[in-house]
């Protein structure tokens, strides 16, 4: 493990008792289920002064499109365990994510994007925000580039903290001091430790994009996105919140805060299960790399030691020698790990990634990449699951 045993401790603690009733005992264990989209007002004086609240900041139940009490609690554990100032759900990371190129560009404005960010993310920041005339370019995925790419209308950067599939690391407190004398919003898409064993408000950034259908869910049943911000930028990403109709179901949220009890115990064994697959990969002839940062050959792997206080189930290997037939072969005969998008429920998944398109700036050429989720089985089912596949690679 990396990091502070007490930070990592605290933040278990924080998963268990934010966002719940502060006070008016008895109380359920379990923030009750809330749905509703009209609430009804005493008078007409009161509902205009509700309203007022509303429209200047304030949570009030008012209409349900902005939430209920079910989504507010939600809002307020992701607020506490980020070290936030306000959260704001969506129904998706994606419109998350999206969520916050809209608050802080405008037509006119550069954003410095990392090349380690997720391919949708990507493909939104192509195709819409050319047409509405915002610049980008793209760092490297670790952001080693970044000081010298800022122009004067740079207005954001993102970066995904580690990167999608390769997992680079970012030194967040370092760009952070570059970007902030500049007024330049630091936004990080921090899905992979999920809120639990990483905090990249904490760090500096002034944004934490999480994908709650992960980990903080637990059960790849529910779809949920969150942002969290600091002060300073918390009222531009509330308001453009507003502006757009972001929202989420309070069923959702109520998923998401019942998974969010157990998650930090949960990591842990994806963590263990995890390092156990890459023991059984490690050495294999046809393997060539495996992209995972607690590994002490990680690139930056004193970052994941310093910024981070765990890894997750999430890893991928890089082959060598085979062909993108066997690939698939080897993927097809794997009968416990599920051929499937997402990842941090109790199944164990695999999917083939695209070397091709997987970097486009750091000239580097990609064997066969395979992610892996390392889920709850027995740990020798999935070795002998493997072993059994393995065979479409070759003789090892």
């Amino acid at each position: 493990m990396a990091g502070n045993d007490d930070k990592a401790h605290k933040q278990r603690s924080v998963l268990i008792h934010a966002g719940r009733p502060a006070s008016g005992l008895p109380v359920p264990v379990n923030p009750p289920l809330v749905r509703a989209s009209t609430y009804l007002h005493a008078t007409a004086e009161e509902m205009r002064a509700t309203e007022q609240r509303r429209l200047g900041g304030a949570r009030e139940d008012y209409y349900g499109r902005r939430g209920t009490g079910t989504s507010f609690q939600l809002e307020d554990l992701l607020t506490e365990l980020e070290g936030g100032h306000g959260a704001r759900l969506a129904s998706s990371g994606l419109a998350a994510n999206t969520l916050v190129f809209l608050a802080f560009l405008r037509p006119g404005d550069h954003l410095l994007i990392s090349d380690g960010v997720y391919a949708p993310v990507k493909r939104f920041v192509k195709s819409y925000l050319s047409d509405q005339q915002i610049a980008f370019d793209y760092v490297r995925a670790d952001g080693s580039d970044i000081e010298g790419r800022i122009r004067s209308n740079t207005k954001l950067i993102y970066l995904e903290n580690p990167g999608s599939v390769l997992f680079e690391l970012v030194d967040i407190p370092a760009i952070a001091a570059i970007a902030k004398p500049k007024g330049i919003v630091v936004a990080v898409d921090s899905t992979w430790a999920s809120g639990v064993t990483h905090h990249p408000i904490r760090l500096g950034a002034d944004i934490s994009v999480l994908s709650a259908t992960k980990y903080l869910c637990g059960a790849s049943d529910v779809i949920l996105g969150a942002a969290v911000a600091n002060e300073s930028a918390w009222k531009r990403l509330n308001e453009t919140a507003d502006w757009l109709g972001t929202c989420a179901s309070p069923d959702d949220c109520y998923q998401v805060l019942r998974g969010a009890r157990s998650a930090a115990i949960r990591i842990e064994e994806h963590r263990r299960q995890a390092m156990r697959l890459i023991e059984w990969f490690a050495g294999k002839p046809f393997v060539r790399k495996i992209y995972y940062p607690e590994l002490e050959d990680h690139p930056r792997h004193e970052i994941w030691k310093r910024d981070f206080t765990g890894s997750c189930g999430l890893f991928t290997v890089e082959l060598r020698g085979v062909d993108a037939a066997s690939v698939d072969r080897f993927v097809n005969s794997l009968s416990l790990f599920g051929l499937g998008s997402s990842w941090g429920g109790f199944e164990s998944l695999v999917r083939v990634e695209n070397e091709r398109t997987i970097r486009s700036i750091d000239g580097e050429n990609y064997g066969p990449l395979v992610r892996f989720h390392a889920g709850f089985e027995d740990i020798r089912d999935l070795i002998a699951d493997l072993d059994a596949a393995a065979v479409m690679l070759g003789k090892y």
